[in-house]
C-alpha cells in the first residue's frame, strides 16, 4: 500500500514539474480493481497488506472480487476471499462475482464461492437472470454441474418466464437439458 501511494505521489510531483500534454500523459498508477482484474497477486498484495480497500468499488460498483472473478483468476479470488472480500456484493446490474464467473464459465471460481457460501440463486436485474440461467443459455456444462452440486433452483423464470431448462433447449445443448430435466426432450419445451 505503501509503495502504490509512494508511486502516486512521485507521478503527481512529476506531472506538476514537468507538465503534460496531448502526447506525453502519465499513466495512473494501478488500483486494486486493476491488479484484481489482471490477476496480479503482487500488487493486489500490496493494496491488501493492513487495508480495507478489499471491497472498494468503482462508479458501475464492481468490487475487486468481481473483476477478479470475471476474469478467471482463481487465485486472485482465493487472495480477495481470505482479505474478508464481501461475496454477495452486486453491481448497478445486480451482477455478483459468482454470477459474472459462471456466466463466462470459470466454474473453478464458481465452486469457490460457492464453497465460502455465496448466493447461489441471486437474480440480477436487467433480465431477472440467475447464475444458472447464465450458465445454461451459453452452454457451460460444468458450471451448470457444479451450480447443480450446490443446490442451484431449476424452476427458478427469469423476465420472460423462462427457465434454465427452457434457455438450454433454445440454443440446443442436449447435455445440459438433460442434467436440467432428466428425461426432458428440446421439442417438449
Amino acid at each position: 500500500m505503501l509503495r502504490a501511494l509512494q508511486l502516486a505521489a512521485l507521478l503527481l510531483g512529476a506531472t506538476v514539474v514537468v507538465g503534460c500534454n496531448s502526447q506525453q500523459q502519465a499513466k495512473p498508477p494501478p488500483t486494486l480493481l486493476d491488479a484484481a482484474e489482471q490477476g496480479d497477486l503482487q500488487v493486489m498484495g500490496d493494496f491488501l497488506k493492513g487495508s480495507q480497500l478489499v471491497n472498494m468499488r468503482d462508479a458501475c460498483l464492481w468490487t475487486p472480487l468481481m473483476k477478479a472473478a470475471l476474469n478467471g483468476h482463481y487465485t486472485a479470488v482465493e487472495r480477495l476471499i481470505d482479505s474478508g472480500a464481501d461475496i454477495d456484493l452486486v453491481d448497478k446490474g445486480g451482477y455478483s462475482a459468482m454470477m459474472l464467473a459462471a456466466s463466462n464459465n470459470f466454474h473453478r471460481v464458481v465452486d469457490l464461492l460457492l464453497e465460502h457460501d455465496a448466493d447461489v440463486d441471486l437474480v440480477e436485474h436487467t433480465h431477472g437472470w440467475t447464475a444458472l440461467i447464465w450458465a445454461a443459455r451459453r452452454g457451460h456444462t460444468e458450471t451448470v454441474r457444479v451450480l447443480l452440486e450446490h443446490g442451484a433452483q431449476q424452476l427458478v423464470v427469469d423476465d420472460e418466464g423462462k427457465s434454465a431448462l427452457h434457455h438450454a433447449s433454445e440454443h440446443q445443448f442436449g447435455e445440459i437439458v438433460a442434467m436440467l430435466g432428466p428425461g426432458a426432450d428440446a421439442s417438449a419445451i
